[in-house]
């Protein structure tokens, strides 16, 4: 699976190439932001016509990362649909496919800010799930320790061989892990904004997906100008 192994809180965990976390001694998949029916949504809101093979991309990953991890328990933390509308119009074949996906499994669907509520798709519905050492929750609290959340879409830039990339990441510090989005049509916010950098601590890394995810530091804003300069430039 090329996953990149690395401790958090004690526990040993792996991000996989799509963006999920695995849990190996758990069992435990998590995945965050998969906004099924975003295409749909958009499109309802007069935004970009996208081609609406969102969601069937989105669980065409899903299900391979649960084939081969082979969890017991999945934990999807919030946004998992992008409205109420978007949860009711997945159409039959979806939602088979989906909860063909869910059988067998414990599974958990943590409340995000474009959730509906409660799903009509079985599984639980939580605000947060705390297991051992870890809360899931949808948005990282401010005061929050050994913390797995989502929600802000991180992503990093990178310059390689002279060319600059953008890809998904997680990020990572002492206290809290904040994964990637998984859904296909969802975008993100650079990881050197200050939504980020003030939530994460000093020596913070990101996990910068690929076909092998790699550790880099993960980069600060720019210091702020003087306040002398910035008044001579308005």
């Amino acid at each position: 699976m090329n996953a990149l192994p690395f401790e958090f809180r004690g526990e040993t965990l792996h991000l996989l190439p799509s963006g999920a976390l695995h849990w190996p001694a758990r069992r435990l998949l998590c995945v965050s932001d998969l906004h099924f029916g975003k295409a749909d949504r958009l499109a309802r809101s007069g935004g970009p016509m996208l081609p609406p093979y969102d969601t069937e991309e989105t669980l065409t990953r899903l299900a391979q990362d649960i084939t081969e991890t082979a969890p017991a328990e999945v934990i999807c933390l919030g946004d998992s649909f992008d409205d109420l509308e978007a949860a009711r119009g997945l159409g039959a074949a979806l939602v088979a496919r989906l909860t063909g996906l869910m059988a067998g499994l414990s599974w958990t669907w943590i409340l995000g800010n474009h959730d509906p509520g409660p799903i009509d798709l079985g599984g639980s519905c939580r605000s947060e799930s705390r297991i051992g050492p870890f809360v899931f929750r949808h948005i990282a609290e401010p005061t929050g320790t050994g913390e797995v959340s989502g929600h802000y879409h991180p992503k990093a830039r990178i310059t390689l061989r002279g060319r600059t990339l953008t890809r998904r990441c997680a990020l990572l510090d002492d206290r809290r892990l904040i994964l990637p989005a998984y859904g296909a049509y969802t975008g993100g916010l650079f990881c050197d904004r200050p939504e980020l950098s003030g939530l994460m601590g000093a020596g913070a890394e990101m996990l910068v997906l690929g076909a092998r995810p790699i550790r880099l530091p993960m980069p600060r804003p720019p210091a702020s100008k003087s306040p002398a300069l910035r008044s001579s430039s308005t």
